[in-house]
């Protein structure tokens, strides 16, 4: 793990090959969280999720420790939230021939006029080269929320940005871990539920279990690294 902060403790650590996970731990009071970000390293690079407006800096100055900040072609996240996409124009920015990346329904709704340049839409299912990697946008409706949510999943080292699914509260967890996240992730969403419950839930985590992933990024809390199909089965059960 690198430390890119040493007051913030912004910190980035691979997690599969070519893949970084960018974390940033929050403690406010008795209340710890973390938000990552997610770099894949290739000829067209890839940041899915921007982390909120005011961590830009931060954010920034972890790409810039993996790959030089203009290099990036692609900003991409799952649905329109702060976190996911707050500093989506300070990207478009700085990366001059960066252009977002989202699903249909979040461009037709929001990022047609929020973003500052026109984004690259994906169709439920379509894949996007971006050198040695390719990835699959998936539609996800209300799953875990927002009606254009979607995940994306990199094919060759089968690795689901899977956004606020199984999100772990805590401030201090490993990049990486093999432990039981559902668990954890389950405790959280007790306290504050934050699914919609949509009743296609269980057919759209069969649809990324098929996916076969072995690492799951996850956007708060620990990446996981295991069966990914047999960790979202136990998901949908639980929805049940």
């Amino acid at each position: 793990m690198t430390i890119t902060n040493q007051q913030s403790g912004t910190n980035v650590q691979e997690i599969a090959d070519g893949i970084y996970r960018i974390n940033t731990p929050v403690v406010d009071g008795g209340f710890e969280f973390s938000f990552n970000q997610y770099l894949i390293a290739d000829d067209d690079p890839l940041l899915f999720h921007t982390g909120p407006r005011r961590m830009f800096a931060l954010v920034r100055e972890a790409v810039a420790s993996v790959l030089p900040i203009e290099s990036l072609r692609y900003i991409g996240f799952s649905h329109v939230e702060a976190d996911e996409c707050g500093s989506l124009n300070d990207w478009l920015a700085a990366a001059p021939g960066a252009v977002p990346l989202c699903g249909q329904v979040a461009g037709l709704v929001s990022v047609n006029d929020i973003a500052d340049r026109a984004p690259r839409i994906l169709q439920d299912g379509e894949t996007l080269e971006l050198g040695n990697r390719r990835v699959r946008w998936l539609d996800t409706p209300h799953l875990p929320h927002a009606w254009e949510c979607g995940l994306l999943s990199e094919e060759r080292t089968r690795t689901l940005f899977c956004g606020d699914l199984f999100t772990q509260g805590g401030a201090q967890l490993p990049a990486l871990t093999e432990a039981d996240i559902l668990g954890p992730s389950e405790a959280f969403r007790a306290n504050m539920d934050y699914f919609s419950h949509t009743k296609y839930a269980g057919e759209m985590l069969e649809r990324l279990a098929a996916t076969a992933p072995e690492t799951l990024a996850c956007m708060h809390g620990s990446a996981w690294r295991g069966d990914g199909a047999q960790l979202l089965r136990a998901l949908a059960d639980r929805l049940v």
